[in-house]
Parts: C-alpha cells; structure tokens; sequence
C-alpha cells in the first residue's frame, strides 16, 4: 500500500518538529556531562603506514581522522587502514572529494561525479563515516565559487540528481554521502537542507555540519547561537560529521569574515560542544584549515577546555597535543 504523499512545507514542519524532539530526547537521555566528543585532525606523520598513522592520532590526544589516501583499487591497505585505526580507537570521520560537481564544463563535471562516486565507496570501504563534497557552483573559474544561479531550481535540481546517482551507484551499507552546508550555494540554510533530504529521499544522504560556513551575513555573525541552535534542532537526526573552525570580522567598508583558530572568534562553541555532547552518537568533529600540528593543538585544546568548563567529556580524557611525529607540510585544503 502506498503511503501518501507529503507536500513540502509539511515535511520541513513535521522535520523540525522530530528534531527537536529527538535533540531533546537526546539530552534527557545523556549521562551527566553528555556523550563523549571525538575530536580529529589532518595527521602531521612522516609515514604512510596505516598502523603509524592510527598511533599518531592516538598519541596526539586525537580519536577522530580524516581517512587517510587510499586507492579504492588497493584492497589491502583499505583493510590495513581499517584494521589500524579501529585498533587505536580512532573514527575515520570523513573522505573528502573536493571538487566541483556541477561544472560547466561536461567533461570536467562528468569527471568529477565519477570522483566523488569512489569517494563514496572507499568511505563504505573503509569504514568512514561519510564522504563529503560541496553541492558544486556554477561558477567557471572557482569550484566552489560564488554564482548568480547557485540559488535557482536548476541548481537544486541538479544537486539532487547528483546526490541520487552517487548513492544509487554505490548503495552503501555503512557510509553515507553528504553536501557541506556553504554561504553562497544550496544548501546555505538548515531548511534548504531539510527540502534535499527529502527530495533526494535516500537513507544513504545524510549532513555535514560546518556552522561557520553559513555565516554569509552580519545577523547570522552576531547570532550564531541562533543559528547552531537552528541547525541541531532541525537536522540532528542527519549529522555525521562536523568540522571546526571559527569568524572573526574584519571590520573595513564591506562585510568581511575571515577563517580563525577556534577560540580567537566568535562561533559560540559553549552551544556547539554542549548540543554536540547531546546526540545520541556524537558525530566527529574535525578541526581544519590551520597551518601546522602546534596550531591544530591550540585549537584542540581550547574546544577541551571549553567543553570541559562545562562538564563535557571528550575521548580521551587527556588534552589533545602535538606528537613527536610531525611533518612541517600543511595538509590538503578542504572547504
């Protein structure tokens, strides 16, 4: 029997309404303190052996990891990375696949489908949490640029067309796929976001949360408490992943945010860790975009201090560092 059909407002109503609830079945349920918070950075070791890097991350106070490069091809060293870092507790969180699925050019934009396709599948491979992309850009010259027509149905569309083809290719049985929310390109809002996961309508399509980056207004700077708040209510039940990172404004005669260290901004982390710690399984959370292992650590121990002035708990119980094995190169860019 075929259930009926739901328009779209009531689905987002009867969305936010099931996230806030389970959000706050979360905390009812929650020992004191919250779930324990993985929190993950990009390795700085000299190494490419999978067991090598899983003790890096453990070392460094980290239990959380961007996946490692691995060719889906290359069978053992997807099993050695699984082996590895489950050993050392560590949560792969994420592969990224960086690159623009909505080019305008069709070969590049055929391309890069077919990357973030084997993306997906090494994530289900590996037992990552998710493989995460941006939805793309029209834009010719910048892949995740801004453009005029990333807020059209064209745009949404063919977000949607993509994220069913990338799952449907894969059908993965662990991993899920997910668009990272972005200021100037759908989805920039937790509504937007709760309208694709209805249109693409597959178990497999999940959230990646990056609050900083839907920060594109001077009302959503000085209210990014409403703003995180917003996100957990409506799309808890969806978060996989998260990264971190932090605004500041660069005051000058137009609006300018720049990308910070966590702690030298003004993202309301109390409210981030504390809803975070609330999830019946806390996704990671992934600093990025920092310049070298000393500076990941910083970051690291700020969002611990915060959390803990709060009475969160973090794996593991010791403030995260740097370790003794550290690279001077900084790790590739995600957005």
């Amino acid at each position: 029997m075929n259930a009926p059909a739901i328009d779209r407002r009531t689905f987002l109503r009867t969305s936010a309404v099931a996230g806030v609830a389970l959000a706050s079945a979360a905390r009812a349920a929650a020992p004191s303190g919250g779930r324990p918070i993985r929190l993950g950075a990009p390795a700085f070791a000299k190494t490419e052996d999978p067991a090598e890097l899983a003790r890096w991350h453990r070392a460094a106070g980290y239990r959380a990891a961007y996946c490692p490069k691995i060719a889906l091809s290359d069978t053992d060293r997807i099993r050695a990375v699984e082996t590895a870092f489950a050993r050392e507790d560590v949560v792969l969180a994420e592969v990224g696949r960086w690159c623009n699925l909505l080019d305008p050019d069709d070969a590049k934009r055929k391309a890069n489908l077919a990357t973030v396709t084997e993306g997906l599948a090494l994530a289900d491979a590996v037992g990552a949490r998710c493989c995460v992309d941006i939805a793309g850009s029209f834009n010719p010259d910048v892949w995740y640029g801004p453009h005029p027509d990333n807020f059209t149905p064209r745009f949404f569309d063919a977000a949607v067309e993509n994220a069913r083809a990338i799952v449907d290719a894969v059908k993965p049985r662990r991993a899920k796929f997910a668009y990272e929310m972005m200021g100037w390109t759908m989805p920039e809002s937790p509504d937007r976001y709760l309208e694709m996961i209805r249109a693409v309508d597959r178990p497999a399509f999940a959230v990646h949360l990056d609050p900083c980056n839907l920060v594109n207004s001077p009302e959503k700077f000085y209210r990014n408490t409403d703003l995180l708040n917003e996100c957990f209510d409506k799309l808890s039940p969806w978060i996989v992943s998260c990264h971190a990172k932090d605004l500041a404004w660069e005051v000058e005669m137009n609006v300018h945010f720049r990308e910070v260290r966590p702690g030298t901004g003004s993202l309301d982390y109390r409210t981030y860790l504390r809803r975070l710690a609330a999830l019946p399984e806390p996704p990671p959370l992934m600093i990025e975009h920092l310049k070298g292992a000393e500076e990941y650590a910083a970051a690291a121990r700020h969002i611990v201090e915060t959390g803990r002035a709060l009475g969160l708990r973090f794996e593991p119980e010791g403030v995260p560092g740097t370790s003794d094995v550290q690279s001077p190169r900084s790790p590739a860019s995600v957005i």
